[in-house]
C-alpha cells in the first residue's frame, strides 16, 4: 500500500521530510528520518518525526525505541519527552509517561532561558495543561505568542485549535483552524480540526472538509474516524465498516477504531465481537481510557445510555481524572433521570472551569432548583412556578391521557415515573438536552423516561402546539422503553407523527405542496436509508419532510400489514434484531417494501388537488418561496443524540460551535391564521403565465389571490379562492386558502363568511391562535359561549401564557353555569396582569361568596385596592357580616 523510498533520496530538510507525513507517506518519512538522523544529530526534529510515522502506522515499540535511544543523545529536550509521553503509553509503561513529564516541568523551571522556541513553548503548554494549568493562561501567554513569534510554525495553531475543541468551545476553534488554513490550505490536520469545529452545528461543510483532508491524504486516520462515527450517527453501519478497514490498514492497532468496532458489534447485538474489539484496543496501552470512553459516547448517541454509563465507569476505573468520562457519565445519569449527574457536573467544573459542558451544567442546576415540581403516579413535571400556575395541571392532564391511550395501545408497562421538564429559556432546554445553549429548531427531546421541551414561551410569537409536541414525547417514551432504545432514528420519528395524527387530525404533519413536490421529485429517501435524511438534510424543509417522510411509512406499514405487525417489529428490535431484518420478517422483502412505499407516496403526493395543474409558471417565478409555503410544521424531535454530534441539521453556511450567550431560537413568522394583512404582502406584480394543461394552475391561483387582496380588491379576490378551496379542500400551512378568505370576507364585513372560514381553519391547523382567537371575539358577540370555550381551549394548546383565552373561558363558564372552571379560569387571569384586576377580582368574589367567604371577602378587597370607588364592590364589602361568613344576601349584580 505504501510506496517505497523513492525519489527522495536528496531530501535534506525537516520540512521535505513533513511533507511526506503530511501526506500519508509514513513508511518513507520514517525511513528518511531514520537515516537523516544519522547525518544531524544535533536536530531532534527527525527524531520525533520518525516517532510519529511509526505511531502513525501502529508501530508503537519501535517509536518508543526511537524516543528512549533520542533521550540519550538529547537528554535536555522536552520536545522529545513530550512525543515519549505519548510512545510510553503505547508501549505500556504508564509510570514512564508521569516521569516523562515531571522531567520537562523541571527542565523548564530550572532553566527557562533555554526553552523560548516557538517548539519548546507549545510543548511546555500542552504538559502544562496536562498538569492543570488555566486553559485561558496557557493560550494567551504560550500558544499565542507562538504564533507571533513565528507565523509559519504549524503546531501553535494545532495546539491552539485542540485546546478548544477539548473545551467544547467550537466557535473558538473554527477561528483557529481557519487561521491555520489560511497559512496551509491543504494541511489534512488543520482540515479536520475544522471538520470537528463545524460537526455540532454545520455536518455538510463538516463532510466537505473531510473530503479534502482526504484529498490531501487519503490515509489520514482521524479524517477517516470521523467519517466512520459520522456513519454510525447516520445508521449507515456498512458504510462504517467499511471506512475502519481502511483505517486498519494504515495503523492495524489504532485503539479508537477498534473502539468504534466495538461499537458496531454492540450495536449489531454481537458481545463476542464487542469483547474482542475491545481488547485489540487495549493491545498496546490496557488502561486507555480513551477507548471506553469512545465505546460509551457512541453507546449513549445511539440512546444506550445504561450501557454507555457502564463503559465511561469504566475509563474512569482506568483513569478516575479523567475528565471526559467525568462529563459524559454526568450527562448520561442526567438522562437517565439520576440526579447524582448533576453533582457529578459540578465536581467536574470545580476541575475545570473551562470544560463549556460542565459549566453550562452547573449554571443550570442553579436555574432548575427554582422550578415547581408537579407529581403524581406517573410523571414527574418539573417547570417554571409561573408556567406551573398557568398551565401545570393541563400539561399533567395531557399526559395521562397519553399514557392511558399508548401505553395500552403498545402493550407495554412502564415501570418508573417519566420525567418531563419544560424550560421558558431556549438556552436552557438546550443546556439540558444537549449540553450547549445554541441548539435552535428542537421543540422537545426524549431519552427514554426523561422528555425535555421548550415552553411556548421559548419560541417566540409563533409557538407550536405545546400539546401536540408532549404527545408526540410521551410516544417515544413508550416506544424507546419499548425497544430498550434499540429503534433506527426514522423509525422512532415516524410513529410519533404518526401517533400525533392518530390522536388529533390537526397535530402532526399532512401533505402539502411542498412535500407533493418532494415526493414526486427526487428527495424520497429509501426505507433503508431514511435516518441519513436527518443527518445531513438539505435544508430545514428537508429535515421536516424527513419526518413527514418517516410517519407515512408508518401509516404505509401499519395500513398494508396491520399495527400489530408494527408491534412485532418493535419487540424484534427489543431483542437486538436490525431493523432491516425486522421489517422484512414481518413483513415482505425490503425491496418490495420500498416499490411498494414509494407507489404510496406518490399516490398520496397525487391525490392533493387532483384536479389542479401543479406545474411551475413558465415565467421563472419561485412562487414557493416568495409565497411562504416553504415551511411546514416544526419537527418535534424526539432522537437527537446525546451530545452535539448529532443535533438539529442547520444550513451547511451556519456559523460552527455553541454560543454561551445565544439568543433563543425564534422561527419566521407565518402570517396571522385569521387573515392575511397587506403590509406583510408583496406589492402586486406581473401576471404569471398559465401552462395550457387545461386545469387551473395552484402557483398562479395564489398568486392573484394575493395580489387582490394586496390591492383591496375583496370580490376579485373570492373567484381564485372559491377555486383553490374547491380543489384543495384540505388546506393547511401558512398562507392558505382559508386563511385568505377569512382575511377577504373580514375586508368586506362578512362575519358570518368569516367565521365559516375561520372555523374550517381551525379544524386543520392545531398552530393557529390568531384563527382562534378571532373566532372567540365573534361568538362573543353572538353570545355562542360554547364556540368561545372551544377556542379558548384551542388557544390555550399553542400559547397558555396569553390572558385573552382565560378571559373567554371565565365569561363562557359564567354564562354556562360552570362556576369551578369560571373560577379557575379567574385565578389564571389574575396571574397575567389583566387590563382590569378589579373587575375580575370582584367577579371571583361573587362566583366565591358561598363556598369560600373569606377568599370572596379577600377578593372584594383586593378590588377595592385596585378600584376604591368601585361602587358594586362596596356594595358586595357590606354584605359580609363581622367574622368571614357568608354575605347575607346576593343582591349585588354581577356586571355585565
Amino acid at each position: 500500500m505504501f510506496a517505497g523510498l523513492v525519489g527522495i533520496a536528496g531530501a535534506q530538510s525537516l520540512e521535505d521530510a513533513q511533507e511526506l507525513f503530511l501526506s500519508g507517506k509514513y513508511d518513507d518519512c520514517a525511513k528518511l528520518c531514520e537515516r537523516e538522523a544519522d547525518k544531524n544529530f544535533r536536530q531532534e526534529g527527525w527524531l520525533i518525526l520518525q516517532a510519529q510515522s511509526l505511531l502513525a502506522r501502529g508501530r508503537y515499540p519501535e517509536a518508543e525505541v526511537v524516543v528512549s535511544n533520542g533521550l540519550v543523545q538529547f537528554s535536555s529536550s522536552v520536545r522529545l519527552r513530550w512525543e515519549g509521553a505519548t510512545t510510553a503509553k503505547f508501549a505500556g509503561q504508564s509510570n514512564l509517561v508521569n516521569i516523562r513529564l515531571r522531567e520537562m516541568n523541571q527542565f523548564a523551571a530550572a532553566r527557562p532561558w533555554a526553552y523560548r522556541e516557538p517548539a519548546d513553548i507549545v510543548v511546555l503548554g500542552r504538559m502544562a495543561l496536562r498538569f492543570g494549568a488555566d486553559p485561558k493562561t496557557v493560550l494567551e501567554r504560550l500558544f499565542d505568542p507562538a504564533i507571533k513569534a513565528d507565523p509559519d510554525f504549524r503546531e501553535a495553531y494545532l495546539a491552539s485549535g485542540e485546546l478548544a475543541l477539548t473545551k467544547h468551545d467550537y466557535a473558538l476553534a473554527a477561528k483557529k483552524f481557519s487561521a491555520a488554513l489560511a497559512k496551509f490550505p491543504k494541511d489534512p490536520d488543520m482540515l479536520y480540526g475544522l471538520a470537528r469545529a463545524y460537526e455540532p452545528s454545520a455536518r455538510g461543510k463538516m463532510l466537505e472538509l473531510l473530503a479534502s483532508a482526504l484529498e490531501a491524504n487519503s490515509h489520514h486516520v482521524p479524517s477517516m474516524l470521523l467519517l466512520v462515527d459520522h456513519s454510525i450517527d447516520a445508521e449507515e453501519y456498512a458504510k462504517a465498516d467499511e471506512l475502519l478497514g481502511r483505517a486498519l490498514k494504515v495503523n492495524p492497532h489504532h485503539p479508537q477504531a477498534w473502539g468504534y468496532r466495538a461499537v458496531l458489534a454492540h450495536l449489531g447485538n454481537d458481545a463476542a465481537a464487542e469483547k474482542n474489539a475491545r481488547r485489540l484496543a487495549l493491545k498496546f496501552w490496557p488502561a486507555n481510557p480513551e477507548v471506553d470512553h469512545l465505546i460509551g459516547l457512541k453507546l449513549s448517541q445511539n440512546y444506550r445510555f445504561v450501557e454507555g454509563a457502564a463503559y465511561q465507569r469504566q475509563a474512569l476505573a482506568f483513569d478516575e481524572d479523567f475528565l471526559p468520562a467525568q462529563i459524559q457519565l454526568a450527562q448520561d445519569l442526567l438522562r437517565l433521570g439520576d440526579a447524582q449527574g448533576w453533582q457529578l457536573a459540578e465536581a467536574v467544573h470545580q476541575e475545570d472551569a473551562y470544560d463549556v459542558t460542565a459549566y453550562n451544567l452547573s449554571t443550570l442546576r442553579g436555574t432548575m432548583q427554582k422550578f415547581q415540581t408537579l407529581t403524581n403516579a406517573d410523571f414527574v413535571l418539573r417547570m417554571s412556578v409561573q408556567e406551573a400556575a398557568l398551565y401545570g395541571d393541563r400539561a399533567l392532564s395531557l399526559l395521562n391521557r397519553a399514557k392511558s391511550n399508548l401505553v395500552a395501545k403498545y402493550g407495554i408497562t412502564l415501570e418508573s415515573p417519566t420525567f418531563v421538564e419544560i424550560f421558558p429559556e431556549q438556552k436552557d432546554f438546550a443546556v439540558r438536552t444537549f449540553g450547549m445553549p445554541h441548539n435552535p429548531g428542537f421543540l422537545g427531546v426524549c431519552f427514554g423516561r426523561v422528555v425535555t421541551a421548550n415552553s411556548p414561551a421559548s419560541q417566540g410569537g409563533n409557538p407550536s402546539n405545546w400539546e401536540a409536541v408532549l404527545w408526540h414525547e410521551f410516544c417515544h417514551v413508550v416506544t424507546l422503553q419499548m425497544t430498550k432504545n434499540k429503534m433506527p432514528r426514522w423509525l422512532s420519528e415516524g410513529i410519533s407523527v404518526y401517533e400525533e395524527l392518530q390522536a388529533n387530525p390537526a397535530w402532526g404533519q399532512t401533505m402539502n405542496p411542498r412535500y407533493r413536490e418532494m415526493v414526486l421529485g427526487e428527495d424520497l429517501k429509501p426505507v433503508s436509508e431514511l435516518s441519513s435524511a436527518f443527518l445531513t438534510p438539505k435544508s430545514d424543509m428537508h429535515v421536516q419532510f424527513a419526518y413527514y417522510q418517516s410517519a407515512l411509512v408508518v401509516e404505509y406499514l401499519v395500513g398494508k400489514f396491520g399495527f400489530e405487525k408494527l408491534k412485532a417489529i418493535l419487540r424484534d428490535l427489543a431483542d437486538g434484531v436490525t431493523i432491516n431484518d425486522a421489517i422484512p420478517k414481518h413483513t415482505a422483502p425490503m425491496k418490495q417494501i420500498e416499490k411498494e412505499f414509494a407507489a404510496f407516496a406518490k399516490a398520496r403526493a397525487e391525490a392533493l388537488g387532483p384536479g389542479l395543474d401543479w406545474s411551475k409558471p413558465v415565467a421563472e417565478v419561485d412562487l414557493l418561496s416568495r409565497i411562504g409555503l416553504g415551511r411546514g410544521r416544526a419537527p418535534r424531535v424526539a432522537d437527537a443524540p446525546a451530545n452535539s454530534t448529532n443535533v438539529a441539521p442547520v444550513s451547511p453556511n451556519a456559523s460552527p460551535g455553541p454560543d454561551t450567550n445565544a439568543l433563543a431560537h425564534t422561527p419566521p413568522s407565518p402570517l396571522p391564521a385569521s387573515g392575511v394583512t397587506t403590509n406583510q404582502l408583496p406589492s402586486p406584480g406581473p401576471s404569471v403565465t398559465v401552462p395550457a394543461s387545461g386545469k387551473s394552475n395552484y402557483w398562479s391561483l395564489v398568486e392573484t389571490a394575493r395580489r387582490l387582496i394586496a390591492a383591496k380588491d375583496w370580490q376579485a379576490a373570492k373567484a381564485p379562492l372559491a377555486v383553490l378551496i374547491s380543489l384543495y379542500p384540505d388546506q393547511s400551512g401558512p398562507n392558505n386558502a382559508y386563511a385568505m378568505l377569512a382575511t377577504v370576507h373580514h375586508g368586506l364585513n362578512e362575519t358570518s363568511e368569516e367565521r365559516a372560514a375561520l372555523e374550517k381553519l381551525a379544524a386543520l391547523e392545531a398552530d393557529a391562535p390568531d384563527a382562534y382567537l378571532r373566532l372567540m371575539e365573534i361568538a362573543e358577540a353572538g353570545n355562542d359561549w360554547k364556540s368561545v370555550a372551544q377556542n379558548a381551549e384551542r388557544f390555550l394548546a399553542v400559547n397558555p401564557l396569553l390572558p385573552q383565552p382565560y378571559r373567554g373561558l371565565a365569561r363562557a363558564g359564567e354564562e354556562l353555569g360552570q362556576t369551578a372552571a369560571t373560577i379557575a379560569a379567574y385565578r389564571k387571569l389574575l396571574l397575567l396582569d389583566p387590563a382590569d384586576p378589579a373587575d375580575v377580582h370582584f367577579r371571583l368574589a361573587q362566583l366565591l361568596r358561598e363556598s369560600d367567604a373569606p377568599s370572596a371577602k379577600r377578593h372584594v378587597l383586593l378590588a377595592l385596592e385596585e378600584a376604591p370607588r368601585f361602587r358594586a364592590a362596596h356594595q358586595l364589602l357590606l354584605e359580609f357580616p363581622a367574622g368571614n361568613s357568608s354575605p347575607t344576601n346576593s343582591t349585588t349584580p354581577l356586571p355585565r
